[in-house]
């Protein structure tokens, strides 16, 4: 009676992540080939996993989860949790894990634009231009997916946003359209046009090696991809298939306001430090890394 396959998909997102900042602590330790490529495969897969697992869990979400709330509001998802696991593996699901991977793939190839020099850049962004075609044809057909071939969720019954933070007080039917919200609330479509201009100026940079103007227009591209997400299932964040009426809101999700309010306060001390220290190591790593940057710090770096 838990999340053990969301649990167990979690833990797997995290081993990957472990993996990251072991591999480039041990990688230049020692010269050997197979010493490093077995490090290389570990950022490969520390990188690869988290990616396609988080798209794989919006897609996963935006079909509604298989689970219910008792009246204590524990959440009940039966079966093992392989079982879970592997059935978070769906067709539409891997599709979203597709477009999250490509999409990424075509921001670090942007990155690499800017921070290396051939035949590092070049590779790049030959590599991210392909994935941001993929990322883009992905993003379609998702779109056609979700309008035409996945149920969407609505309130039955009045919205009370400032009442008890309890699902079940509340009636929702699983039917119609996603993208009914668009009819709805028309300015959210400036989310998905966001997604796709964004993309593909960033395809179109990669190719004109337009660096820096490709690095801010995959930002846009990434960041309209997410937010159409998030504006097409509001107020909804984690619908159930199997009891509608258990579906999570973010009025129901919703910490206290005392708790809020701590959050807020916190935010306002330590975002200004957060973006300072950002700013302070861009400014230390600003400029590209060349082949004699490399080979100076073969031993550290590389």
């Amino acid at each position: 009676m838990s999340f053990s396959g969301f649990y167990l998909a979690m833990f797997t997102v995290l081993a990957a992540l472990i993996l990251r900042p072991v591999a480039f602590k041990y990688r230049s330790k020692r010269a050997a080939k197979a010493w490093r490529g077995a490090w290389d495969w570990a950022l490969f897969i520390g990188g690869f996993v988290p990616a396609l697992i988080f798209g794989v869990a919006v897609g996963n979400v935006l079909q509604g989860v298989p689970f219910h709330l008792t009246d204590d509001l524990l959440p009940v998802y039966e079966g093992g949790a392989l079982a879970k696991f592997f059935g978070l593996l769906n067709p539409f699901a891997l599709l979203a894990g597709v477009v999250s991977v490509a999409m990424l793939v075509m921001h670090g190839a942007a990155w690499l634009g800017l921070k290396a020099e051939d035949p590092v850049a070049g590779r790049a962004r030959a590599i991210g231009s392909v994935a941001g075609l993929v990322a883009i044809a992905g993003y379609a057909l998702a779109g056609l997916w979700l309008a035409f071939g996945i149920d969407g969720y609505a309130f039955t019954s009045e919205v009370v946003a400032n009442g008890p933070s309890n699902p079940l007080h509340s009636e929702v039917a699983k039917g119609g359209s996603w993208l009914a919200a668009y009819a709805a609330r028309p300015w959210i479509a400036i989310a998905p046009v966001a997604g796709f201009a964004g993309m593909a100026m960033a395809v179109m940079g990669l190719r004109a090696k337009r660096d820096l103007g490709t690095l801010l227009w995959s930002k846009l591209g990434i960041f309209g991809v997410i937010s159409s997400v998030g504006l097409t299932m509001f107020p909804f964040i984690l619908p159930s298939k199997t009891a509608p009426n258990s579906s999570l809101t973010v009025w129901d999700a919703s910490s206290s306001q005392q708790t809020l309010f701590v959050m807020l306060v916190v935010t306002a001390i330590f975002m200004p430090l957060i973006l300072a220290y950002t700013a302070w190591v861009y400014k230390i790593l600003w400029g590209k890394v060349t082949e004699d940057d490399v080979l100076a710090e073969a031993s550290q770096m590389y």
